[in-house]
Order: structure tokens, then C-alpha cells, then sequence
């Protein structure tokens, strides 16, 4: 079972938008010694929608190459096309990833039972766990917490992303879901609440700049040490909301792109951070204890 914090890797690119191999490998060490406790390549923070299959069977098979024996890697493979997510899935199985994160889909508004139907085949034929990651923010489309727990009694699906601020699903899906079955965090601003009530950890947009911070608070409210992990938390809080000044993953981007470790590369139609909102990220930044650079690149 996947635990504790999982990094939403941003994918780092150059100033003309390809991946950037050689910060990809910083990228991964960085987490590798700041004790994250998993990677997760291309979700949402990664960019997927720009990426083409190959980039991301490609991309996958680095970060296995570079960190896979020592960090648990999954990969986003969702769609809003059942066929397409099948194939992704298999892509990324190829690549030697861990587990697929599957993203609800969106845009084509789906009922409940066509979303149970979606699941079960990506299960039956991608080739991989498939860890479900609800997000109506974005998706349009909300996979309630009855019909997650149903596809937890079936082979093959072994946990959920719940990405909504709303702790009271938590409760139901604990009671109603295995206890083997894996309940994730998408919401950093609430993610030590999720896991002091009963969740196994957060795929964290936030640990791509304050990894340790994140690690640590997530050992702490895993082993019930609540008092630590309020205070390791507290210097996240202005974080967890200051890389949201505008849509992920352009705040963060900018902010790992600060800490040295990444360029100044974006994919259309997402941009590269306003400078209007320079000063939220650095000052959410500082408050953490994080050192950035002055460097105009690297």
C-alpha cells in the first residue's frame, strides 16, 4: 500500500518545452535523499494533458531508471476515453511504473455507473494497480464515495486520490473500504486532517518545494504524533495556499524553478508564473524555511 507523502512531481522542461532529462535526474535525487515516500509522474502538477504517449512512456521509464529501487513510482494514465486510458496505462506499465493514477473523466460528464464501468476495464486490461483520483474542481465529475466503495472490493483497483476539502467522505469511505485499500490526500491544505482521521497519506503538490517539511508531518500524523505534526505543518500553511495564486502547476513550477533545481520551461496553454504573484510564492517560500536562489536560470 502506497503511504505517507507522495510528491505530484512537476515535469521539468526547457524554455522550449522539452522535458529536461538532466533536471529530472535532480529532481528525483532531491526527493530521494528529503525522504519522500513516493513520486508520481505525470498527474495533474506533471502537465499530462501536453504530454504525447511516448514522452510519457519515456518520461516514466527514466524516473524507474533513475529512482524506481529506492522510491515507489506511479504514473497518470487517465483520460476522458476509456480506450485511450487503456492504452496509457499500458504505456506506463511499460515503463515499469508501480501503479497508474486514474483521473475521473472529465468533460464527458459521466453517471456513476459508467464511471464504475471506466474503472473496471482500466483494471481488467491496463496491466497495472489503478489508484482512482477524484477531482471535480477540475473534471467536472464527482466519483462518490459509494461507488468507490464497490470498485474497492474488485481486483485490481487499490486505492483512491480524493482532491475535495471535504473530510466528512473520509469517515465513509474508511468505514465502507477494506482496510487494505489505500486512501490518498489530493488536498494539501487538508491533508494532515485527512490523515490524523483515518488516511494513509497525500499526493502533495507542496512537497515538489518542501519535501522534508511534508515528509516529516506525514511520519508524524501516520504514527498519531498530532502535536509534531501540527507544528511541521504550520510552516506549510501559507504554502499550501500560495502555490494556488494561479492554476497548477505554474506556481509551483515557478517555485521549484526558484530552489535551483528546474528551468523556466511551461507548456501551452498553461505560462509561467505573473509577476504579481512573485512575491505570494517567495514570501509562502521564506516562511517555510526554504532556501531559493537568485539565479535568473539554471
Amino acid at each position: 500500500m502506497f503511504r505517507g507523502s507522495i510528491v505530484a512531481l512537476v515535469t521539468p522542461m526547457k524554455v522550449d518545452g522539452a522535458i529536461d532529462h538532466a533536471a529530472l535526474e535532480r529532481l528525483l535525487e532531491f526527493h530521494v535523499v528529503s525522504g519522500t515516500d513516493g513520486i508520481v509522474i505525470a498527474g495533474t502538477t506533471g502537465e499530462a494533458p501536453t504530454l504525447d504517449p511516448t514522452e510519457l512512456e519515456a518520461l516514466v521509464a527514466r524516473a524507474v531508471e533513475i529512482a524506481g529501487h529506492r522510491i515507489p513510482v506511479i504514473a497518470g494514465s487517465g483520460s476522458n476515453c476509456t480506450k485511450k486510458t487503456i492504452e496509457l496505462t499500458r504505456r506506463v506499465a511499460r515503463g515499469g511504473a508501480r501503479a497508474a493514477l486514474v483521473v475521473t473523466p472529465y468533460y464527458n460528464k459521466p453517471p456513476q455507473r459508467g464511471l464504475a464501468a471506466h474503472y473496471r476495464a482500466v483494471a481488467d486490461e491496463g496491466g497495472l494497480p489503478v489508484i482512482m483520483y477524484n477531482v471535480p474542481g477540475r473534471t467536472g465529475c464527482d466519483l462518490l464515495p459509494g461507488t468507490v466503495a464497490a470498485l474497492a472490493e474488485y481486483q485490481g483497483i487499490v486505492g483512491l486520490k480524493e482532491a475535495t476539502p471535504d473530510l466528512s467522505r473520509l469517515d465513509d469511505l474508511r468505514a465502507a473500504c477494506p482496510s487494505d485499500f489505500c486512501l490518498l490526500s489530493g488536498d494539501d491544505a487538508t491533508a494532515l486532517d485527512f490523515m490524523l482521521r483515518g488516511g494513509d497519506g497525500v499526493i502533495s503538490v507542496t512537497a515538489n518545494v518542501a519535501p522534508r517539511l511534508m515528509s516529516g508531518m506525514c511520519s508524524a500524523a501516520l504514527e498519531g504524533e498530532e502535536r509534531k505534526a501540527r507544528l511541521l505543518n504550520e510552516h506549510m500553511e501559507s504554502l499550501h495556499a500560495a502555490l494556488f495564486c494561479e492554476p497548477n502547476p505554474i506556481p509551483v513550477k515557478w517555485g521549484v524553478w526558484r530552489l535551483g533545481l528546474i528551468g523556466q520551461g511551461i507548456r501551452l496553454p498553461l505560462c509561467w508564473l505573473d509577476k504579481e504573484h512573485e512575491s505570494t510564492v517567495l514570501s509562502a517560500m521564506r516562511a517555510a524555511g526554504l532556501e531559493t536562489t537568485d539565479r535568473e536560470d539554471v
